[in-house]
């Protein structure tokens, strides 16, 4: 039985060694599964040879290219602790993420190095008078670059693929974590799911049971999702390794470039996020540019049937849809494992996951009444770093997400429990982006919350009032907060509107009513709000 993820690697060179298992347009490199195994071995040798132990948290911030699987794959043959991260990330929030994680390691591209040497600085800042405890148990970690120059104390991605010594194997506890992947719900800055490798190969594995298969060893798989996503780790890279199929992997959307890539590499799988179909809805030869693709398949975040159904009626494409959450490692239900799919949809619990709709009291609900999504399965996470915070409760994860289920046992999502926002597929937390806004010297109070956007799903919408000290304009104040937002927070976190407001609304307890707000942004949109 397998007990490390990377061991799927070593059995895909030693069945397919010739095949090819990644391609990167970008650049015209083609790797095969027996070349990849090599450079991941060496990996982690090198990282071995840095003095890393198992356990230790190496954190990856790189864009999609080869070496980014490359060094996840060696990390977990190394039996280290992986934490992608989104290489777009802005300062304050690696800093933070660093010190959360307590990372050995920090390997960076070419276009994170700079925001990597200013957070590791910035940590080492902020340990600068801090207790003797926090500065013990809080290491300031390495930097190994790759394609640029290191400094003085990092060292290179050359230089851990260089020949070391011992081996390593990567058999070990398949409870032991394997990945931390920053999520969380509204009530706080993001956590850090910890997934163990048997959460993270039972979910390869339920994925794999689907009939018909998702993906197939004779598949090329397009890589453009971003790969410290759960959706793109795990859902599709997992099933690329378990499968022996190609992946090519591709740095960033583009709906011309994106198309090229597909029509010159025969890809036949689309994994793709929900923004996708409306960027294509303007392409008019999409059919023909798409002759070679069997399925596609939507996550990440709802997709509306409109586009689904305008896409295969061009294309004659099926679209395939599911439901997951980082913590299920991601994938619990898929339209392919439906009797017949159908329109809002997400498709019926994958083999070996089980799904219950509770009510406000933890009781069942009544067939076809909606409740709170709750998931039971091998492929559950193991809480919230580093205490296990959140862990499953008799098995079963109550997701804050509400659904009801058709008489074939279909889910329909309804509505979350929480107020987070996908933006892009990606999570926005509205209390993380409210802090930010708060700190506008003009700004009194903020909220935050989305809205229906049809290129990213949702967007980001913020409502402050102003500061009784300010003699600022309503619109220097949201340009203020606009020009704030850019130095703090992720692009996909900032604003897509300010809206200054004499007063926000408020629930019996004092906290900001969301709710409210965005029934009185939907009235707006309607205009029966000035």
């Amino acid at each position: 039985m397998t007990d490390n993820l990377a061991e799927l690697l070593a059995g895909a060179a030693e069945q397919r060694p010739d095949q090819v298992a990644l391609v990167e347009p970008a650049t015209g490199r083609r790797v095969t599964w027996a070349e990849l195994d090599r450079e991941v071995d060496r990996v982690a040798r090198g990282l071995a040879e840095l003095g890393l132990v198992a356990g230790y948290r190496v954190v990856l911030a790189m864009t999609n290219r080869i070496e980014l699987v490359t060094c996840y794959l060696a990390v977990l043959r190394s039996r280290l602790v992986a934490v992608p991260v989104n290489p777009r990330a802005a300062t304050g929030e690696l800093v933070r993420m660093l010190a959360d994680c307590g990372g050995r390691l920090v390997i960076a591209g070419p276009t994170t190095l700079a925001t990597v040497r200013q957070a590791v600085a910035g940590l080492e800042d902020a340990l600068t008078g801090a207790a003797p405890e926090l500065r013990e148990r809080t290491p300031v970690p390495r930097v190994a670059v790759l394609g640029a120059h290191p400094l003085p104390g990092e060292t290179t991605y050359d230089a851990l693929v260089a020949e070391h010594s011992p081996s390593i194997t990567a058999a070990g506890d398949p409870e032991s974590l394997a990945v931390l992947l920053y999520t969380g719900g509204t009530s706080g800055v993001p956590r850090a799911a910890m997934l163990s490798h048997r959460a993270l190969l039972a979910n390869i594995e339920q994925v794999a049971a689907v009939t018909p298969p998702m993906l197939t060893r004779e598949d090329v798989v397009l890589g453009v999702l971003p790969l410290f996503h759960v959706y793109a780790l795990n859902a599709v890279l997992g099933q690329v390794l378990r499968q022996q199929a190609t992946l090519v992997v591709v740095d960033g959307f583009d709906a011309e470039g994106t198309l090229k890539v597909i029509e010159d590499e025969s890809v036949t799988v689309l994994p793709l996020a929900p923004p996708v179909f409306a960027h294509w809805a303007r392409v008019d030869d999409l059919a023909a540019r798409l002759a070679g693709v069997r399925l596609c398949l939507s996550g990440s975040a709802p997709l509306a049937p409109g586009p689904v159904a305008a896409f295969t009626a061009r294309t004659g494409i099926p679209v395939h849809q599911g439901y997951g959450l980082t913590e299920a490692a991601p994938v619990v239900t898929s339209t392919l494992c439906s009797r017949e799919p159908k329109p809002g949809s997400v498709g019926a619990p994958l083999p070996g996951v089980s799904v219950r709709l509770l009510d406000a009291t933890g009781r069942p609900v009544e067939p076809g009444d909606p409740g709170e999504i709750h998931v039971a399965g091998d492929n559950l996470f193991s809480g919230y770093w580093p205490d296990a915070d959140g862990a499953p409760a008799d098995g079963w994860l109550a997701t804050g997400d509400v659904g009801f289920q058709d008489p074939d046992g279909d889910l329909c999502l309804v509505d979350r429990v929480k107020d987070l926002v996908i933006v892009s597929g990606f999570n926005v937390y509205p209390s993380e982006v409210e802090e930010v806004l708060r700190e506008v010297h003009a700004v009194a109070d903020a909220a935050v919350v989305g809205v229906p956007d049809e290129r990213t799903g949702e967007a980001v919408v913020a409502y402050v009032t102003r500061s009784p000290a300010s003699s600022l304009t309503d619109a220097e104040i949201a340009e203020a907060v606009r020009e704030y937002c850019g130095s703090r927070l992720a692009r996909f976190k900032q604003p897509a509107a300010v809206h200054v407001v004499a007063d926000l609304p408020h629930t019996v307890s004092g906290e900001v009513s969301r709710s409210r707000i965005r029934q009185r942004g939907r009235r707006r949109i309607a205009g029966l709000l000035e």
